[in-house]
């Protein structure tokens, strides 16, 4: 596995495995970002968001879906999405730090921590969900 850094990020690819991404940790910034490279497209996520999210999944105790959606449209109650921008998490809110694109949090975010070793995800092509180790 890569080091996480920029020079050299983690290469991931989207739950169904339709899509590649790079993500590397910036701890320079305030606060320390998860950098998230899609194509042409950059967004940026609390880096926080690895242990938090880890976290949560162990208070679900079971499967909890993904429920990716972009920063401008609703997500679905229970999702991992839903968590990553609710004001009752860790952080009060959304852990995406570039607005306009603070969404697709259910997206990228769990299967970096499939890489990591700390959740379980499903790789079906559609309505993926995941779980803590």
């Amino acid at each position: 596995m890569n080091a996480g850094t920029k020079d050299d990020p983690w290469q991931l690819t989207t739950a169904p495995g339709t899509s590649e991404y790079t993500m590397y940790r910036d701890d320079a910034g305030d606060p320390p970002a998860l950098v998230c490279q899609v194509g042409s497209t950059r967004l940026s996520y609390r880096a926080s968001a690895v242990d938090d999210l880890a976290a949560w999944l162990r208070e679900q105790g079971d499967w909890v879906p993904l429920g990716a959606a972009d920063e401008n449209k609703p997500a679905a109650e229970g999702t991992i999405e839903a968590w990553g921008r609710d004001p009752g998490n860790p952080v009060g809110g959304w852990y995406g730090l570039r607005k306009g694109y603070r969404g697709r949090f259910g997206m990228y975010l769990p299967p970096l921590l499939e890489a990591l070793g700390l959740i379980e995800l499903t790789h079906d092509a559609r309505n993926n969900k995941a779980r803590a180790r």
